[in-house]
Parts: structure tokens; sequence; C-alpha cells
């Protein structure tokens, strides 16, 4: 916006410029001609006047003022002969020009050229005698050469003061630019800070009216963004601790009462309702799982991926040693990249992928967890061995309470997938399901890389 604000005031000036500055050049230059013609006429007339006088003092006159005016302007003056004078000057050759002055008494204007002028300006003027006849003809060939140096004179000046002018323009545009674009910059910035979760972030009411009504409003939705968010924390808080309670509760209640029937059908029934309560159990945390990454409020930032990759494979190699299931990483050749991510989404993230691949992995099998940097973007992907989804479950694995029909989702509650998705999604990353190369799964995130630091 900065630039094309400068671009549009540059290009007003110089068409301001374009239009004042060129008629004015065309309007210096045709006068420079029209003076110069004139008065080369006039030197050229006043001669004619001493040729066809024909006495001997006027030759003589002529003759001086032909060799004057030559040394003195380094132009030549070329006169006829005529029965009574004969001027101690060149005599001119025979051509269009004179003939039409020697017959028909008319003066001839050459300037060499029909752009501007050529290299000499050749007037011819015809010399009558005291009875108006044509007895002969003075002619003045005239040097362009200074009205040249005139002419580049005039429009390299103002060829100059056009190109001082914008410049001078530029740096008035640019300042204005920036002055306009303030409170925008001001805007963007705040909205930056938003989109990575920092509710409290607000913009400065500045700038013209349009902007300040534009802060006024975003700064008032952000309040009531920020209210609603707290109040949906509130929610989730207040609803950990009453619903996990009674749960736990119902639970150890449906235990005492197993612990005391004697009857087998009885007993059946009890721990039919407490494996309900259990899964009841996982899905209210699963909620209040999604609930919280929906809320989500912290900022993204530089997090190293590596760091956290092998920390949660190390949490979950215990459990999988008990099945044979072994757990590798490979790294790219980067070493050890940075990601932008809130804090503890990556946690989650992993532990939900990691909890899939491990239950879906037959025993003695292996889970790959592997990374590398595409341009601006990292790749994590977690594959397993185990037995895939198919197209259309691949399509559906990210919907809330969705469970496959084979292994897959065998205990869940259908929500891990979708708060893998919520929470990479928050950090700016998209996440895919993809074929393992050797049969299995892939799970593919993509995730926003961090600018490495330079040390000097």
């Amino acid at each position: 916006m900065n630039r094309q604000l400068i671009r549009s005031y540059i290009l007003l000036v110089a068409v301001a410029i374009l239009l004042f500055t060129v008629p004015v050049a065309f309007t210096l230059t045709k006068q420079l001609r029209d003076d110069t013609e004139l008065s080369l006429k006039r030197e050229a007339t006043t001669m004619a006047l001493l040729l066809g006088t024909g006495d001997e003092p006027s030759c003589r006159a002529l003759t001086t003022m032909a060799k004057a005016y030559a040394a003195e302007t380094d132009d030549e003056v070329q006169v006829t002969t005529t029965d009574r004078c004969t001027a101690d000057v060149p005599r001119p050759e025979r051509d269009a020009a004179l003939t039409r002055a020697l017959e028909k008494g008319d003066s001839t204007t050459d300037w060499g050229s029909d752009f501007i002028w050529g290299r000499d300006l050749v007037i011819t003027v015809p010399a009558r005698d005291d009875g108006r006849q044509v007895v002969g003809a003075v002619r003045i060939v005239y040097s362009t050469s200074h009205l040249a140096h005139r002419l580049w004179t005039i429009w390299g000046f103002r060829a100059g003061l056009a190109v001082t002018v914008l410049g001078v323009a530029a740096l008035i545009g640019a300042f204005a630019a920036r002055r306009i674009t303030a409170p925008l910059r001001e805007l963007n910035s705040m909205a930056s800070k938003f989109s990575d979760g920092d509710l409290t972030a607000r913009s400065p009411v500045t700038g013209p009216p349009e902007t300040q009504t534009l802060a006024r409003t975003l700064n008032q939705g952000a309040e009531r963004l920020d209210t609603l968010v707290a109040s949906q924390r509130i929610f989730v808080a207040d609803a950990s601790h009453q619903l996990r309670t009674p749960l736990t509760a119902l639970r150890l209640s449906l235990d005492n009462i197993a612990d005391g029937v004697d009857d087998e059908f009885v007993r059946e029934d009890v721990e039919q309702a407490t494996a309900e309560v259990v899964r009841m159990s996982r899905l209210v945390n699963g909620l209040l799982v999604l609930a919280r990454a929906e809320a989500k409020v912290t900022a993204a930032e530089p997090l190293a991926l590596r760091d956290i990759v092998e920390e949660r494979l190390s949490v979950w190699r215990p459990a999988a040693d008990e099945r044979g299931v072994t757990i590798t990483l490979w790294g790219s050749a980067d070493g050890r990249p940075s990601v932008l991510a809130s804090p503890g989404h990556l946690d989650q993230v992993l532990d939900n992928v990691l909890s899939n691949a491990l239950e879906v992995s037959p025993d003695g099998g292996t889970i790959t967890a592997r990374f590398e940097t595409a341009g601006d973007e990292v790749i994590l992907s977690v594959l397993d061995e185990g037995p895939g989804m198919s197209d259309a479950e691949k399509s559906r694995a990210f919907d809330r309470f969705w469970r496959g029909q084979g292994l897959t989702g065998r205990s869940g509650s259908g929500l891990g997938l979708a708060v893998v998705k919520q929470l990479v999604t928050d950090d700016g990353g998209t996440v895919a399901l993809r074929d393992a190369p050797g049969g299995g799964l892939c799970v593919e995130i993509r995730l926003r890389a961090a600018a490495q630091r330079t040390g000097g």
C-alpha cells in the first residue's frame, strides 16, 4: 500500500510537470526561433537597402557592414553583384531560394530541417532600387550551434528541475504514505497478535476518523471475544470438577456393590454398568480436552521439535515394550528444527497420535516418528504397522465421536484425532492421514517453521 501511494503521488506530480513545463519549453523554443529569424531578417534587409541604393558610399558601407557582421558573429554574409554596386564579400550559389529572390522578389527562410532546425539557418532577402526593381540579393548563412546550446539549456534546466521535483515528491510521498498507513500497521499488528492467541492485544485509536472507527470496532470485538473465551474457560474448569467427581463416586459405589453381591447375574449387570461409567469418564475427559483446545488463548512461540518428540517417545516406550513394539525416531539432516506452536499443544498431539498407533500396532511391530524440513514448514510423521484405514475412514477420522470398525478405536471415545486437528490448526498447521509405505497408517503433521537465529 505504501508503494502504491508513493507511485500515485509521483505520477500526479509527473503529470503536473508534464502539463506545465513541457508547453513552456516548447513556447520558449518557438520564441527563440522567431527572435533569431526576425533579427537576421532585419540585418539582411538593412544590407539589401544599401545594395539597392547602388552609389559608391552605400557599396563601401555594405562591404564594411558585411565584414564586421561576419567577424563578430562568425556567420557568413553573401551578396550578389549589380550593375551599380560590387561589394567585396562572397557571392551566393545559385539555388532555388536565390532564383526566387531575384525573379519574384520574395524573401526566404530555410532552417535546414523540418524538426526544430538544421546545421545552418539561411535567409535570403532581395535588394530593390529606387524604382522597386529587384537588382540583387543579400544572403546570411547563420550557424545554429548557438541556438542548439540555448535549446539544451532550456530543456536541460527543466529536465533537471523535473527530476529534482520528482525526487522531493518521492520523499514527501514516502513520508505521507507512512503517516497515512501508520494506523493500518497498528491494526495489522493487533490482528497478528490476536490471531496468535493474544486476546489482550488492542490497537491504539489513532489516525483519520475512518481508522479510528475501525480500531474501536476491533477493540470492542476483542473485548467481547476475550470475555466469551474467559467464560468458556470457567465453564470448562467447573465442568471438570462437577462431572469428574460424581462419575468417580459412581464408579466407587458400583465397585462396592459388586464386592458385596453374590448373585452372578447381578454382578454381571454391575460390571456392565461400571464399564459404561468408565467409558463415560473417558468421554468426559476427551470433551474437556477438546473444549480446552477450542478455547486456545496462548500465543505460538518457537519450540524445539526434536526435544518434544524425544520426551514423548520416552514416556510411551515402557507401554510399547510391554507388547514388544519398537518406537524409533528419524530426524532430517537439519538436525534440530524449531516450530511455531503453543506450549503444551505438541505434547497433547503426540500423546493422542502415539496412543492410537500403539493401540492398532501388532505385537512386535514398529512405530516410526520422523520429521523433515520442507521450505517454511516442518513435517512430523508418525507411522504404524496396523491395519490402516480406507479412504472413506480417512475422510471421517477427524469427526468427533467417530470410531473405526477395525482395531482402531476399540476402547476410545472418538475424540483423539479431533483434538489433534484442533490443536494443530490453532497453531497454523495442517494434519492429514496417509497410507504408510510398508502398510499401516501415516499421520502427517505440518507445522510452521520458526526463523532460525544465526550466530555472529
